[in-house]
This record gives structure tokens, C-alpha cells and sequence, in this order.
């Protein structure tokens, strides 16, 4: 018999105690892929509004997905506006990921933002995230700042400089090393350039010096063990259009002889 898959509430304290744990970017705006990652049990999917084409409606409903098969729906929202950190939270995100993260400055405006106590976030128990008012006031506020997950991507040259001071800043939960920008904001030819490597080191190093878990987004299972040999331990892997990419490909492949 199968053990209960943890619940998605836990993700932040299953990151933050370096469990491996599995994700997917979701760029494609329906509930289904979301569905399908998360019944196959896959720890947290990443909603993709940075870069796919989710306005809050599309992520209202992603989210009720992650939540309806079980796996941790994280938010990558596009910029750091309170704005938009509040409607994703609202919508009942479990944590979100926010790009661009260059100073501890930026790192403490954001924590602000997802944090009632201490910070900035505004109040409302009135959407799915307070159970549509079935939750009381300050068990809501409890539950949210207890399990609200913060992660801020690491992608700018200028964050290197700051990386200790990013990783102090309280609320912030983790980093996530994003090795595409990273790749074309030094010029390097690919992300396994030297100035890539050693900017990826520098940012794992200060994170194991602050005690805050790594993400990074990795090709499969043998990328991912060279990382976690250096203390990455969330890994996100291809996205719901890369799964279908992937497959579609190989099963056209297959068909090949037949056409030939």
C-alpha cells in the first residue's frame, strides 16, 4: 500500500529541511497538465506567469488544480510588485518564485509582501486562500506566515555581490539559481562556462553558509545528482510543454520506418 503523500502545506518546511523534492514549470494556461503532474505524484508544479500566458484567472484555476491532485502549486510570478505577489497568494498559492531578485533590498520589500506579521501583506480571508471566510483572522494570518514559501531567483551578475545579504534577509526561504539568465547576462557561450560554474558556486556556497535550501532547474536525474553532491536539493525539471515535446517526438520516432 502506497504512504499518504505529504501534504502541499508542508512544502516550506520540506524545503527548508533540504528534502529532494521534484517540480515542473506549467506554461500552458488549462488545469489538466497540472492534473496529470500531480496525480503521478510530482512534489510542486511552478506556474509560470514570468514567461506563459497566465493572467488571474488562468492562475486561479491552476492553482485549484495543484490543489485538487495534490502537489504544491508555486507561483512564478513576473516582477516583485506587492500587486501581484498578494494575487497569487490570495488565489491560494503555496509559495511563489520571484525573478530578478539583484539586492537585499529587493529580497526584503518582497518578504514584506508575502509575511502579515512583520511585513506588509494585505489582509483578506475572503478568497480560497482563507477558505472563502471559513477561516478566523489570526488563524489565517498563522497559517499563511507559517507556510507561505519564498523563493528568490538568483540570475543577475550585480546579485553576486549581494548574495550574503540576500540570503539573511528573514522570509526569504530559499534561492533558486537561474542559470539561463545567468548564462546570457555574463555572455558565456552555455551554462556550463566556467563564469557560469563559478557564479553557480558562489551562489550555493553562500546558501549553505546561511542554512537556506537550493532550487535549480536541471536536464534529468544526472544533472540533478551533481547538484545535490553540491547541496541543491529541489530540482525542477522540463515543463508540461517539454514532457509533451519530449513524448510526441518519440512516439512520431517510432512511427518513422513506417513512413519511410
Amino acid at each position: 500500500m502506497n504512504e499518504p503523500r505529504p501534504d502541499p502545506k508542508t512544502f516550506r518546511a520540506r524545503f527548508a529541511k533540504g528534502e529532494t523534492l521534484v517540480g515542473t514549470f506549467i506554461k500552458t494556461p488549462t488545469s489538466h497538465g497540472i492534473e496529470i503532474i500531480g496525480d503521478l505524484g510530482f512534489d510542486f508544479v511552478v506556474i509560470d506567469e514570468e514567461h506563459a500566458p497566465f493572467d488571474r484567472m488562468a492562475t486561479d484555476i491552476a492553482l485549484l488544480a495543484a490543489r485538487a491532485s495534490g502537489t504544491a502549486g508555486i507561483v512564478r510570478v513576473p516582477s516583485a510588485s506587492p500587486e501581484g505577489i498578494l494575487s497569487v497568494l490570495d488565489c491560494g498559492a503555496v509559495g511563489i518564485l520571484v525573478p530578478h531578485v539583484a539586492s537585499a533590498a529587493k529580497a526584503r520589500e518582497i518578504a514584506a509582501a508575502c509575511r502579515y506579521k512583520g511585513g506588509a501583506r494585505g489582509f483578506s480571508a475572503s478568497p480560497r486562500a482563507g477558505r472563502y471566510g471559513s477561516v478566523k483572522m489570526w488563524d489565517h494570518v498563522a497559517a499563511a506566515d507559517a507556510t507561505t514559501t519564498v523563493i528568490a531567483m538568483i540570475e543577475d551578475p550585480g546579485a553576486l555581490d549581494e548574495i550574503d545579504q540576500i540570503l539573511a534577509v528573514e522570509g526569504i526561504d530559499g534561492v533558486f539559481i537561474g542559470r539561463g539568465d545567468l548564462t546570457v547576462a555574463l555572455g558565456a557561450p552555455n551554462r556550463d562556462a566556467p563564469d557560469v560554474k563559478d557564479a553557480v558556486a558562489r551562489i550555493i556556497a553562500a546558501a549553505k553558509a546561511a542554512g537556506k535550501p537550493v532550487c535549480v532547474m536541471v536536464d534529468g536525474v544526472a544533472e540533478a545528482t551533481g547538484f545535490a553532491g553540491q547541496g541543491a536539493s529541489a530540482f525542477i525539471v522540463s515543463s508540461d510543454q517539454g514532457f509533451l515535446k519530449k513524448a510526441a517526438a518519440q512516439t512520431l520516432g517510432d512511427f518513422a520506418s513506417l513512413k519511410s
